[in-house]
């Protein structure tokens, strides 16, 4: 089959794009496209998508999405509840390095920006001490107009690529096939199902026949469109829902944590989590709580 590409629905005659959102919740499947994008958060609470791994994703959080990198903004299961008012906010701009942007990427000038894309293909976070100027140069980005919307988009490169701090990659695996539309909804089908239900008692013959495949024909087609196991992809998802969860100082003790995200036992829990964060659950918060705390020094 074809694969095509997710057409971005905004004219063609610019060669930089800025879109912004305001929708019930963020769009549902997984898909990619020729462009890269920076997307920053504004309203909006969920887990991001992109290549083989997952991150939530909140207010203030801005992401840079490489060329044709699979991803998904999967907002929170109560935004998709019949009598949600909740609203997702987002400002994304779209660029094509290899498009219209081409030639004058080939300008000497424009040699460290071009490197840095390259280097970022698998993405990455911005880091939240950076957050606050970076969405500013986005809103001006959107606002401006005709030539000033080009000086402010490379406005916005030089801030990024000027950072100088190290910057993980959102995906660790870099040659997932190509997704069709008719996979992209597919797939994104079976993220839903697994975060609908990821702390029930889910099995793979669960998850197969929700995906109307036999649980061997679903393993094949899991693992080389996702990179993933379906193990591997629920024990990060329920991961990623403990984080938020221990973040956001929801939770009356570690143990209620590892329960309500599907852990039978705090000791595989613990085991789960330090396999897939590197730390222990407590070794995690007492890290994000010292963060936060020197973030707020900085701040005064």
């Amino acid at each position: 089959m074809k694969v095509l590409q997710f057409t971005i629905p905004v004219a063609h005659d610019k060669s930089v794009i800025a879109e912004q959102v305001n929708l019930p919740h963020h769009y549902p499947y997984l898909h990619r496209h020729q462009e890269a994008q920076i997307t920053w958060i504004q309203e909006g609470e969920g887990t991001l998508i992109a290549g083989n791994n997952m991150h939530a994703f909140a207010p203030g959080d801005i992401f840079l999405l490489g060329a044709n990198l699979p991803h998904l903004f999967k907002s929170n299961q109560e935004y998709y509840q019949p009598d949600s008012t909740l609203r997702v906010k987002a400002i994304t701009i779209f660029f094509n390095p290899d498009g219209l942007l081409a030639s004058m990427f080939e300008l000497p000038e424009m040699k460290a920006f071009k490197i840095f894309i390259q280097q970022h293909q698998q993405g990455f976070k911005v880091p939240a001490d950076h957050s606050y100027k970076i969405s500013q140069v986005m809103y001006s980005v959107k606002k401006a107009k005709g030539c000033d919307q080009l000086i402010a988009f490379f406005s916005l490169l030089k801030n990024l690529q000027t950072m100088n701090v190290k910057l993980d990659p959102l995906s660790a695996f870099g040659s997932l096939p190509g997704i069709t539309e008719n996979e992209g909804i597919r797939i994104g089908n079976i993220y839903n199902f697994i975060m609908q239900n990821y702390s029930e008692s889910i099995t793979l013959e669960d998850v197969a026949k929700a995906a109307y495949m036999t649980p061997e024909s679903f393993c094949r087609y899991f693992k080389k469109h996702t990179g993933h196991t379906f193990i591997s992809f629920l024990n990060e998802m329920r991961i990623n829902e403990a984080c938020k969860k221990l973040t956001e100082h929801k939770f009356e003790s570690i143990s209620t944590v590892a329960y309500s995200c599907g852990f039978k036992s705090i000791n595989n829990f613990n085991r789960v989590f330090k396999f897939v964060i590197g730390s222990s659950p407590r070794e995690y918060l007492d890290s994000y709580n010292n963060s936060v705390s020197n973030l707020t020094r900085v701040a005064s």
